[in-house]
């Protein structure tokens, strides 16, 4: 049988914008990229499970990690944890191209036929630049209409609204039951970062999504909704990762 193809679909972004900052109000930007085990701990399933992977981008640059992500802390000190996943990256940018994804716009129509399904990780760099592209609306637009499996994590969901500039120009998942990065949480980030951060869980419920939140979320429980699959935080990375490889395995 032929290797599964799994597009994934990363953000060209190493910031993000954040407003409403300082006593004047302005707008910086904040250090991003991904979430280093929120694309390690899937991807390494979809290798295992004997998966072609190929990482595309807006521009094809290479992907920046969150700062956040690679700290000791994200990994709850477990160094050990932290290098395989680093190595397991590093082994990407050898092998698979990691370090050149491929442009949304290199993508055709017809190549888009030959993959099982798209997989998006999250980190604040989906938000600076993956909600308004055209060629990434057509992408999921595709998986959509196929309804082929097409998972995202965290801040990937913000992926979606680019379904709104996409070939039917409206957002493709009104009613889709789904889960985010939380309002909650986000609020928390930003009494860190001291500034003001758009809200994936809010901005899609206005498109028409029926956001799933809580406690359960929050500890990992993903949300599963027709071809979606999606999840909160990290902790849903193993849970994404293994339904998604059942999902394009019944397919």
């Amino acid at each position: 049988m032929a290797a599964k193809k799994v597009l994934i679909v990363l953000s060209d972004a190493s910031s993000f914008p954040l407003y409403n900052t300082g006593s004047d109000g302005k707008t910086v930007s904040q250090d991003s990229g991904y979430f280093l085990m929120e694309l390690a701990k899937p991807l390494q399933k979809f290798l295992q499970a004997g998966c072609e992977v190929t990482f595309a981008s807006p521009e094809g640059k290479e992907p920046t990690p969150d700062p956040l992500s690679v700290s000791l802390a994200a990994f709850a000190g477990n160094f050990y944890e932290r290098q395989r996943e680093l190595d397991l990256i590093e082994r990407m940018k050898k092998e698979n191209g990691f370090s050149q994804p491929k442009k949304f716009s290199d993508i055709s129509d017809d190549e888009l036929k030959s993959y099982a399904g798209v997989f998006i990780p999250g980190g604040h760099a989906p938000l600076a630049d993956l909600g308004n592209n055209p060629d990434l609306g057509r992408i999921l637009t595709h998986f959509h209409s196929q309804q082929k499996p097409t998972a995202a994590l965290c801040h990937g969901p913000w992926a979606f609204l680019s379904t709104k500039v996409g070939p039917n120009k409206e957002f493709a998942y009104k009613g889709y039951k789904m889960t985010s990065w939380s309002d909650a949480e986000e609020k928390l980030m930003e009494t860190i970062f001291r500034g003001e951060i758009d809200k994936v869980e809010s901005t899609l419920r206005e498109e028409g999504a029926d956001m799933q939140e809580g406690i359960a979320k929050s500890l990992g429980y993903i949300t599963v909704d027709r071809e979606l699959i999606t999840g909160d935080n990290p902790m849903s990375a193993n849970a994404i990762g293994d339904k998604f490889l059942e999902m394009i395995a019944a397919k």
